[in-house]
């Protein structure tokens, strides 16, 4: 999987240069949409996604890929999704602060194969930044190798997505953290998200929608980093599991602490 880093980052950069950046801040009206209430899709956001399809089946013939857009157009794309080499995409992680003109946004890879996650890319075209994970082989910055530390304060600092949760389930989250956790902002970007958790900003994340181009790449870098990402029951996230509901933290201590609180 190693063998793959230079390929898919050079691309991944290519598409950030050639598309998505020209288009940050440039686009017009009518090339902003949303598919759902707060859920927008962009014409970078598709133009993207076809260029990094073009691509990654170029570097590794014989895979597939499940994007989000293509997904969005035809929900049968993601049949499958556990059989065989498949690449995950989001081609702009964080839609919506991209349309509006402002960051956090990113661009997500990932590599599956039998829906286990092989390796990951994410890079922040703002700042060039590059996340790269390989199963069994670490977690990346920019080349470095990391490893997840927490934040270190005397209660533990959490991102909890709340936009999704039922309005009972988020009054009870609300309750259960008075006191016993610290409320961090939101980035509104899982490919920001992650590294905030190996990187000493966050302990701990939670997330309700559980699409596999918001998690795939994530969820192996936090796993190499040490961290983990899991359902509220405690069981693994899988690419190909329909669930909702995921808690993350940059430790398992860190994860079990945060159930505790939230679950138990």
């Amino acid at each position: 999987m190693h063998e793959l880093n230079d390929p898919v980052d050079a691309l991944i950069r290519t598409v950030s240069a050639t598309v998505v950046m020209p288009m940050f801040r440039s686009l017009s009206a009518e090339q902003i949409e949303e598919k759902e209430p707060g859920d927008y899709v962009t014409a970078a956001d598709r133009l993207s996604e076809q260029r990094l399809i073009e691509g990654l089946t170029a570097i590794l013939p014989g895979s597939r890929v499940i994007g989000e857009e293509g997904v969005a157009a035809d929900a049968t794309l993601l049949q499958g999704i556990d059989d065989g080499l498949v690449w995950i995409v989001d081609p702009i992680d964080g839609t919506g602060n991209f349309a509006a003109g402002k960051g956090p946004f990113a661009i997500m890879v990932g590599l599956a194969r039998d829906g286990v996650v092989e390796g990951g890319w994410i890079l922040d075209p703002l700042t060039g930044r590059m996340l790269h994970a390989v199963l069994g082989g670490g977690a990346f910055v920019d080349g470095a190798r990391v490893a997840a530390r927490g934040t270190g304060a005397e209660l533990p600092l959490a991102a909890i997505a709340t936009r999704f949760l039922a309005p009972a389930v988020r009054e009870d989250f609300v309750a259960r953290m008075e006191g016993r956790m610290i409320d961090a902002p939101i980035p509104l970007c899982a490919g920001e998200q992650y590294p905030r958790l190996v990187l000493g900003i966050n302990d701990v994340a939670l997330f309700w929608r559980a699409f596999p181009w918001d998690h795939a790449p994530g969820s192996l870098f936090l796993a190499e980093a040490g961290g983990r990402l899991a359902h509220f029951d405690g069981s693994d996230y899988r690419v190909g599991d329909p669930r909702t509901g995921l808690l993350a933290a940059a430790s398992p201590a860190l994860w079990d602490a945060a159930a505790a609180i939230l679950f138990g």
